[in-house]
């Protein structure tokens, strides 16, 4: 791997940083990398959908250097080029979440986590791709190419998020920005061998965010490390009133809350989620194992049991599918969504064009069930009784975070699948969700953090606290990056 002036493609973030705040010629030169990877790899990987040239990004810094120069030395992203996902909101880049529906979609505003990540000198690079409107587990449901695992070409990287975790670990960008509803940030963590961040629900603002279950989307960060996780998730998060459900949360610094609890070392009580360990295959399950007891050995360790396994993924897709069906409604072409004709027609013939058109299969699923579940007749016996079940799993895991710090299971079940695996089984891709949709349902934090690797395909465990305490996570997080040494990876792709 080339380095240029004593940076190279996997260089930290945070040491990025303080190289380009001592001499911001480099972000050119750390720049012009990236570009030549990308030109390298994209072809074979396929993480964006839309990549900014680089003569626009040259001319951005050169601006920001110039007219931001006061501010340079406490900008905590100076430089840093940053993948986003394309269901975020970016002025003036093209966002399509995917579809045809949005294909020529291009924001006049940016989303909050963008405003913030502008302000400290972040650069968007681009927009990965994703399953489209972020219905799905393996980057192939978007509308436009799936993506490729760059471990291994013939698997996915996991979705919804995919192509954000693509771009890491192909070296393609040093951060990334996804969006998690069910899994979707920590699924492609897993599967591409980096760290992913699901917050507590409303600390990080969701405006700009394309809805798909607004009661369980999130945006997160996703890095080669724990520190530039924690970095990214202190620019990112706080108080947004543009957005009615985010948190009075202050600003938080978590790189200076990971140091102080990795100074002090102290010593946590952790559940192992018993049920969650015997649902994974046995090669996921001995690689996690042994993650448990890399922590076990310093932390309090005990078994908790879940006594709910199916009715964790039923409820999870009855209420994201009702609330998809709802979101989905103001795309009808006149509003939103894919243009067509309307002379001499008439509304139901114009409306039905733009939807068989500009959904995908998976989309049109998910609605026409999410429609189902809401309707007279069903409504009760489907979409209340799930809301009555996420009530009783919230109230479930109170319980247990009273007398645990953290529970812990693989992140996912199974290894990376093939490229059109799930097609031929898609009750297997949904119930490899088992384990991140919890997270979504209570509202809690999550990380997904690489811990090994069976025939060159990364596993991960997933880590889950009470809201708000995301220090903790990173903190846990840090500890098994310490002794697993797996971090700042970057695949080779042929």
């Amino acid at each position: 791997m080339s380095i240029v002036g004593g940076i190279s493609l996997n260089t930290p973030v945070y040491r990025l940083v303080e190289e380009f705040r001592t001499d911001p010629s480099k972000i050119f030169n750390y720049l012009d990398m990236i570009y030549k990877n990308i030109d390298r790899v994209e072809s074979k990987v396929k993480a964006f959908i839309t990549i900014v040239p680089q003569e626009t990004l040259y001319s951005y810094v050169e601006a920001l250097l110039k007219e931001q120069k006061e501010r340079i030395s406490s900008m905590r992203l100076l430089g840093v080029p940053i993948a986003v996902k394309d269901n975020i909101s970016t002025k003036g880049i093209r966002t399509t979440c995917a579809s045809r529906m949005l294909e020529s979609y291009i924001p006049p505003y940016n989303a909050t986590v963008i405003e913030r990540i502008i302000r400290e000198g972040g650069l968007i690079i681009g927009k990965t791709n994703m399953d489209e409107f972020a219905m799905g587990s393996t980057t192939e449901t978007s509308a436009f190419f799936p993506t490729r695992n760059p471990w291994d070409l013939s698997r996915v990287p996991g979705g919804s998020s995919g192509g954000s975790a693509a771009a890491l670990v192909a070296g393609e960008a040093p951060l990334a920005l996804g969006s998690d509803t069910g899994g979707s940030i920590r699924n492609p963590a897993a599967f591409c061998g980096i760290y992913g961040l699901k917050p507590t629900y409303g600390l990080v603002s969701r405006y700009g965010l394309i809805a798909y279950a607004s009661s369980m989307d999130q945006i997160g960060p996703m890095a080669r490390n724990t520190i530039d996780l924690a970095l990214m998730l202190s620019v990112i998060a706080g108080h947004d009133p543009h957005d009615s459900t985010s948190l009075p949360a202050p600003p938080k610094d978590y790189v200076m809350a990971l140091k102080e609890l990795d100074s002090k070392e102290p010593k946590l009580k952790i559940g192992i989620i018993k049920e969650l360990f015997e649902v994974a295959e046995e090669e996921v399950r001995k690689v996690a194992l042994k993650a448990v007891d890399m922590l076990c050995s310093y932390h309090e360790c005990t078994t908790i049991s879940l006594p709910y396994r199916t009715e964790v993924v039923a409820a999870y897709y009855i209420i994201a599918m009702a609330e998809a069906s709802s979101n989905l409604a103001r795309f009808d072409g006149v509003r939103y969504g894919l243009k067509v004709s309307f002379e001499n027609r008439g509304w139901r013939d114009v409306y039905t064009e733009v939807r068989t058109k500009g959904f995908g299969y998976e989309v049109k699923k998910r609605i026409a069930l999410g429609t189902y579940v809401l309707s007279v007749g069903y409504r009760d016996m489907y979409y209340i009784r799930a809301l009555k079940f996420r009530r009783i799993l919230k109230e479930t895991f109170d319980s247990i975070f009273k007398n645990v710090d953290a529970v812990i299971s693989p992140t996912m079940p199974i290894l990376p699948p093939r490229l059109g695996e799930f097609a031929k089984d898609p009750i297997k891709m949904y119930m490899a969700d088992i384990n991140t949709v919890i997270a979504n349902l209570i509202g809690a934090p999550a990380i997904s953090i690489p811990v090994g690797f069976y025939n060159n395909l990364p596993i991960a465990v997933q880590l889950m606290s009470k809201p708000l305490t995301e220090d903790i996570l990173l903190y846990l997080s840090l500890q098994l990056e310490r002794r697993t040494g797996l971090k700042d990876l970057i695949a080779e792709v042929p």
